[in-house]
């Protein structure tokens, strides 16, 4: 029996996505590695399945794991490119996707621009999580040159560096030390951010449980609520990426809205070998 899947991606960040509201699989660690991998499998840096939505007002639930297998709980790539599918599907432009994080409302802001409302953003130390009590703005954690990153979770951890040239961080080496930090229980993800302008600031992104990636949604949004917490951006701002840009606006009813673009790649089938 093979599974039909759809591959997909927000600037260069890739999924797998699989449907299965009719089937209810729950994937294997050995099946998400399999399939995430980019010389035996599909490859991706996450894998989306799609469920029967669990909270009333929500159009379907949404399930995210990373390439090494591990579950989580955001994603704003993956958000926008099921946000695509599902606006197709239900014939309008506005939808709410559930995670295990909570209910994301999304949108067609215009023809080929998707916004997805993160809600509020946590910063209080236990809520991130942080391993004890402390200033989320400024916590002590150094690496590589890099230390003083201010955290924040919009449904995932994040740790946020500024520095004067982002392109001169050896990310892919001091990213996997930052992020299995003893100050982040459940791991981190890593950005480090350069301010070009205070509507304009160029980040970088290590993905916990995948790595480096073109570009994190979730990653942006933390970016700029950083930013805005030390003083160094306006409340929307244009986040670059790898990949490409997102417009992130921090509004002043707290809530975080995402901005950017979802395209579909291709359709295909897996093999009956890749059991799940």
């Amino acid at each position: 029996m093979t599974l039909s899947f759809l591959k997909m991606h927000g600037l260069g960040n890739d999924f797998v996505v699989i449907d299965g509201r009719a089937t209810d699989i729950t994937p294997s660690e050995k099946f998400l590695r399999a399939v995430s991998s980019r010389h035996r499998g599909i490859g991706c840096d996450q894998c989306i399945i799609l469920r029967q939505p669990k909270s009333a007002g929500a159009d379907i639930f949404m399930s995210i794991y990373n390439a090494d297998g591990s579950q989580v709980g955001a994603c704003g790539n993956a958000t926008r490119c099921v946000a695509s599918l599902i606006f197709k599907e239900l014939g309008r432009s506005k939808a709410v996707i559930e995670t295990v994080s909570g209910l994301l409302p999304v949108w067609e802001e215009s023809p080929g621009l998707i916004a997805v409302d993160f809600g509020a953003p946590r910063l209080e130390w236990n809520q991130i999580p942080l391993a004890r009590e402390m200033d989320t703005a400024l916590v002590p954690v150094t690496s590589g040159g890099l230390a003083g990153p201010c955290c924040v979770s919009v449904g995932n951890p994040h740790a946020v560096f500024f520095v004067p040239d982002a392109e001169a961080v050896a990310l892919e080496q001091v990213g996997p030390v930052l992020e299995h930090d003893a100050l982040f229980p459940e791991r981190c993800n890593i950005e480090v951010a350069q301010i070009l302008a205070p509507d304009r600031i160029r980040m970088r992104v290590w993905e916990r449980g995948t790595g480096i990636t073109e570009a994190c949604g979730s990653g942006a949004c933390a970016t700029l609520v950083a930013a805005v917490r030390r003083g160094l951006s306006d409340r929307r701002a244009t986040i670059i990426l790898d990949g490409g840009e997102l417009v992130i606006e921090w509004r002043a009813d707290n809530h975080v809205i995402m901005m950017g673009p979802a395209a579909l790649s291709f359709r295909g089938e897996l093999a009956a070998d890749f059991s799940v």
